[in-house]
Parts: C-alpha cells; sequence; structure tokens
C-alpha cells in the first residue's frame, strides 16, 4: 500500500510516521508514504506555488502547473488509475466505512491545498476523490491526509497489540455503528469515584449486557443519526429496544 502525499510542508509528517503504534505500518512497509514538495516544482527564483484569484478576491489560490508536474511524476510511477485524492469542504465526510475500504486497497495520491484552495482547473483534470474531515476549515489537506493515514494504519494486520482491538471501536460493524462504551483500568478507586461494580464482577454475560447497554445510551444521548441508521439495518435486538425504552423514559 502507497500513500504519495503532496504538501508544501512535509516536515509536518516526518514526526508522526515516527511515532505511536501506527509507525509500525510505516517501518514495516506495509504503509509507504512518500512525500513530495510542488515548491520543487515551481519556476523561478522564488519557486512560486499561489496567485491572486482571478476575479478578486482576499487570499491567494495554489497555481496548477508545480501540482501538476508532482502529479504526473507520480502517475507515471503508479499508473493513470491509482486515485487521486483532494481533501476539501465538498469532499464526502471521511466515515469508518470509507476508511475501511481505503485500509483494504493499494493507497492513493493524497493532494493537500492550502490558501483559498486550488486553481480548479488541476482540480478537474487530476482529483478523482474529495474528502472532508467535516464541517469545518483548517489551514490546509495536510491534517486531514494524516487523519487518513493513521485511520489506515491501524487496521492493517500486526500494527496493533490486539489484532481484534479495533473491532470493537466506535462506529465499527461489530458494534453495530454505534459509539462504544467508557472505560475504566486500575485504580477501582479514583478520587472518590468508583469502577462500575459489573465490570469487577467477572460475570462475563453481565459485562457484556452492561458495555451494549452503555453503547446504546450513549450512542442516544449523542449520535441519534447512528442509532437511527442500525435500527433500520435491522440491528437491533428487542433487548437493545427495550433497554432503549427505558432510558427515553427515565429522562422524560
Amino acid at each position: 500500500m502507497r500513500f504519495d502525499v503532496v504538501t508544501l510542508f512535509p516536515e509536518l509528517f516526518a514526526p508522526f510516521l515516527a511515532s505511536g503504534v501506527t509507525r509500525r505500518a510505516y517501518a514495516s512497509g506495509q504503509v509507504d508514504v512518500r512525500l513530495w514538495n510542488p515548491r520543487d516544482q515551481a519556476e523561478g527564483n522564488y519557486k512560486r506555488v499561489d496567485d491572486k484569484a482571478f476575479g478578486g478576491g482576499p487570499g491567494m489560490v495554489m497555481l496548477a502547473e508545480p501540482l501538476a508536474r508532482c502529479l504526473d511524476a507520480i502517475l507515471a510511477e503508479r499508473g493513470a488509475g491509482t486515485p487521486v485524492v483532494l481533501f476539501a469542504p465538498v469532499g464526502a465526510p471521511l466515515n469508518h466505512t470509507a476508511v475501511a475500504g481505503w485500509a483494504e486497497g493499494e493507497g492513493a495520491v493524497l493532494l493537500c491545498g492550502r490558501y483559498e484552495g486550488i486553481d480548479q482547473r488541476l482540480v478537474d483534470r487530476y482529483v478523482t476523490h474529495s474528502i472532508s474531515l467535516g464541517d469545518f476549515v483548517l489551514s490546509g489537506g495536510e491534517i486531514a491526509a494524516l487523519a487518513l493515514l493513521d485511520a489506515v494504519a491501524r487496521l492493517q494486520p500486526g500494527v496493533l497489540n490486539d489484532a481484534e482491538s479495533h473491532q470493537f471501536d466506535s462506529f465499527h460493524p461489530a458494534l453495530d455503528g454505534l459509539l462504544d462504551c467508557p472505560h475504566y483500568t486500575r485504580p477501582e478507586e479514583w478520587r472518590g469515584a468508583s469502577v462500575p461494580e459489573v465490570l469487577l464482577s467477572g460475570h462475563h454475560g453481565r459485562i457484556a449486557r452492561w458495555r451494549r447497554d452503555m453503547q446504546l445510551r450513549l450512542t442516544a444521548e449523542r449520535r441519534p443519526d447512528l442509532l437511527a441508521a442500525a435500527r433500520a439495518a435491522g440491528r437491533l435486538s428487542a433487548a437493545d429496544e427495550a433497554v432503549l425504552a427505558q432510558t427515553a423514559s427515565a429522562t422524560l
């Protein structure tokens, strides 16, 4: 799996690729990350990569040509069918399903914009996918690219200490797309707050039911849209619905 990142700030990626549990994916070559700076492809003494927008307005727009030269060099190595991803507000929101899809693929070119954006002609010619992290604006696409790389890397075999741990993450199909439950560790009492008794019981059935109940209640409170999707897909049992009904009545 190979990701080519086109960015004006490749130095932002160096510490990320050498830190945390996901570094295993990069060190082993499972996820090959290559950094390309469009400034290296710019012309003139100043290596200019942006200019004022036609029609006026604040901010600068990234020039098409330096980016195109980077992309042409990458695609010459990888092939014309390689996905080219732009991180932008117009993109589809990044979620678990999308991450799982990228994690099973061969990688992509990640195009990190800056300033007011990229000349639309470059976007029209090269970009095959657009991704957004949410309804807010970042200074550039680098943080979004890092988020995608991290999410994809942790799903690779052998990266996490427990190979099955990601299956119990929030949004995972193993949890029917619900939020995960709260977690606790030692000591059993901390600053007057105790661990829920059921988690100390050693009764696996009761613990599993408690975790499911908490997932349901937390999702109903914080992300009712996820709960509605699980219900529409037929993923909630009669016991689940009873818990939700009890929760709803308790809040009236």
